[in-house]
């Protein structure tokens, strides 16, 4: 499910106001972390990660989450990377169409 350039510009708006609901650290994207972040994306939908690694590492890791998780990322900016999977049960976000 590709967002289009509209559809990330409506997401970032939203992400600016929401804090990191999980921190992935010095032990990187173990399971507790991924499971973590699989339930704060289905009850959020729209996340905040904070990575905390350089540059490399923090780019494999949000390509890693994206695919992992099935969700798309909306950007990144330093340590903190916004992601997004629509709930097909209860959507809690709400993204104008294409």
């Amino acid at each position: 499910m590709p967002l289009s350039a509209r559809q990330k510009r409506h997401l970032r708006g939203l992400s600016h106001a929401l804090n990191p609901v999980v921190t992935v650290g010095d032990k990187g994207l173990t399971e507790n972390v991924m499971a973590e972040i699989e339930l704060a994306l289905d009850h959020h939908e729209l996340i905040k990660v904070k990575l905390r690694g350089d540059r490399d590492v923090r780019a494999s890791w949000t390509t890693e989450i994206a695919a992992r998780c099935g969700a798309e990322r909306v950007h990144s900016i330093g340590q903190v990377a916004c992601f997004y999977r629509r709930n097909p049960d209860k959507p809690v976000v709400e993204v104008p169409t294409a």
